[in-house]
């Protein structure tokens, strides 16, 4: 098996360590789905972890738009570091 360790983890800031914390979630989310990304070039039919990708990615994407709508600027921070696309708000 293959270390991750070439995966670059987001680090948290001390006063972002609250793991209720929408931007907590969204950044282990976020290293979840790189880590995962990675397993898939190596291992391209893992049909069940590609099921479990698309959940997290739908949390993230729920976990997000509720931020933009209760703070956008907490939003645009979050983005911003964490260098993932704007995704379109319904």
């Amino acid at each position: 098996m293959i270390k991750n360790s070439f995966i670059p983890v987001i680090s948290q800031k001390k006063e972002e360590e609250n793991p209720g914390s929408v931007e907590f979630q969204v950044i282990n989310f976020t290293n979840k789905i790189r880590r995962l990304t990675s397993h898939f070039e190596l291992h391209r039919k893992d049909y069940l972890s590609q099921r479990g990708l698309r959940k997290i990615l739908g949390k993230r994407q729920r976990l997000l738009a509720y931020l933009a709508k209760k703070n956008r600027i907490r939003y645009k921070k979050l983005i911003n570091q964490l260098d993932i696309r704007e995704s379109k708000i319904r």
